[in-house]
């Protein structure tokens, strides 16, 4: 049965994010048989199922990383690659849909090429809401979040009017209010965090990952799957059931906000 797709899941974490979940474990979890996932195949954006992202997942080492700021020149040059949250946004717009879905999202912070990450302007410029979880335990979350406010975004949080971390608990900080049916749209950008008692309690281990992800960056590689590696490891897996369950999470709040 063909479904409408009403919004797109991206596919950095996916890919590249989920050191501990395997593919028969990520085909069990999975709650959607429908096309809602997107990633781009040889400049082609491609929104599939499932069973489908299994199959490009299997080239992950081989796969970029794609952000709204390399969409177009991928596309042109035929590049493959996973949608990050900004990426997945600009494909959203392409596709005219309304709502793109992440987990941890980017912000500002000290990373090579994301001091702003490309997730902060898509937000803020572009006509689609996206769903997150919070912005990144190694990032600045109270920069981000300011940084946003300032940039007139409306940021609402799902049963809460505040955002206290990621995968760690910190420090809480004040968002534009609790959701309670608002217009979605431009700039708009919807938080449901991960249940504080479910959370890592270690926080010890950002730090750890903090530096994973700079000796990752010194050897010309990517420093956030650097850093989850080491966040998956430190954790015993525990970081990527939680990531991929807050991903599922908020794809299940995108399919109630469209029905």
């Amino acid at each position: 049965m063909n479904v409408e797709t009403k919004f797109l899941v991206e596919t950095a974490l996916l890919t590249h994010g989920l050191k501990s979940i395997d593919n028969e474990t990520l085909l069990e979890l999975w709650p959607w048989e429908h096309r809602c996932i997107a990633w781009v195949d040889k400049g082609e954006v491609i929104i599939g199922d499932i069973e489908e992202f299994i199959g490009f997942r299997a080239r992950a080492k081989e796969l970029i990383r794609i952000d709204r700021d390399i969409f177009i020149e991928s596309c042109n040059k035929g590049i493959s690659g996973a949608l990050t949250a900004s990426g997945t946004m600009m494909a959203a717009k392409e596709k005219g849909i309304r709502i793109a879905v992440t987990a941890g999202m980017g912000g500002t912070g000290d990373i090579v090429g994301e001091e702003l990450c490309a997730d902060l302007p898509a937000i803020a410029t572009m006509n689609v809401t996206l769903i997150a979880t919070s912005p990144k335990d190694v990032i600045d979350i109270e920069g981000t979040i300011k940084w946003l406010l300032e940039h007139n975004v409306s940021i609402w949080g799902k049963d809460t009017d505040t955002i206290d971390g990621f995968m760690l608990t910190t420090k809480s900080i004040k968002l534009t209010g609790k959701y309670s049916g608002q217009p979605l749209g431009e700039k708009t950008l919807l938080l449901n965090p991960i249940p504080n008692e479910i959370r890592l309690k270690d926080l010890t281990i950002i730090e750890k990952a903090k530096n994973a992800g700079k000796e990752a960056e010194e050897r010309g590689e990517y420093y956030h799957p650097a850093a989850n590696a080491m966040i998956d490891r430190l954790s015993f897996g525990k970081s990527s059931e939680l990531q991929l369950k807050s991903l599922i999470e908020n794809s299940i709040w995108a399919n109630e906000l469209t029905i």
